[in-house]
């Protein structure tokens, strides 16, 4: 029986740029769905959350992300221009919000196309790997061909669609909160979250236990 797992993504989190490559490995080699749900970040969803964390905690991201970049090969760098617009001297989130919106958007309508995981990768290595105006020009366009995807229709869907692509991303917001947690990455296997890119070890081993096969 091929196991399936949900993994719920933000487009704004470097933690899900990080975990994605592997996600993407682990989805070749074994038999095994895996259902790209698209969330907006925590800081659109929850205007507050910045003010809630430790002084300390936005910085220390940065530099364990930079690493962990490091240690896997990956390019790091940060975003330009943020996919989220916020003052971040006083963590105040802008009430106007040009990018996120729109990238959740295309990332739910190519899981509709076909391969939302390999789109969400394509445009998180332009996010998070140091291209200046990733929002700009054919890029957003070239990730979605170098996804197999039809850029076209991506974008129609995007802009006439968007209260229908609104809407199935809030049900994943919906299926993440009652997961049990409420970060990205998160991987769900039969109502059990793993949260973290550090946890996919986790989520492998648990897996194995219900039968995980490679593929032939």
């Amino acid at each position: 029986m091929t196991l399936s797992v949900d993994i719920f993504w933000s487009f704004r989190s470097p933690y899900s740029y990080l975990a994605t490559p592997r996600l993407l490995e682990i989805r070749d080699r074994y038999d095994l769905n895996l259902n790209f749900r698209p969330v907006r970040p925590l800081a659109v969803r929850d205007a507050a959350f910045f003010e809630r964390v430790h002084p300390n905690w936005p910085m220390y991201v940065v530099r364990d992300c930079f690493r962990l970049a490091q240690m896997a090969g990956l390019p790091f760098a940060p975003p330009r221009p943020d996919p989220i617009v916020q003052n971040m001297a006083t963590r105040e989130i802008a009430t106007d919000q040009p990018h996120i919106g729109r990238l959740t958007r295309l990332g739910q309508a190519a899981v509709e196309q076909g391969d939302g995981l390999m789109f969400a990768d394509k445009v998180a290595r332009l996010i998070w790997g140091g291209t200046a105006g990733w929002n700009e020009g054919d890029h957003l366009a070239d990730a979605a061909t170098a996804s197999g995807l039809d850029w076209a229709t991506l974008d129609r869907a995007e802009r006439e669609e968007g209260e229908r692509l609104d809407t199935a991303i809030a049900a994943n917001e919906s299926a993440q909160n009652a997961s049990g947690h409420w970060g990205v990455p998160l991987m769900v296997f039969d109502g059990e979250p793993f949260f973290g890119h550090d946890r996919i070890d986790v989520l492998l081993w648990r897996l194995g236990q219900n039968g995980l096969k490679p593929r032939p």
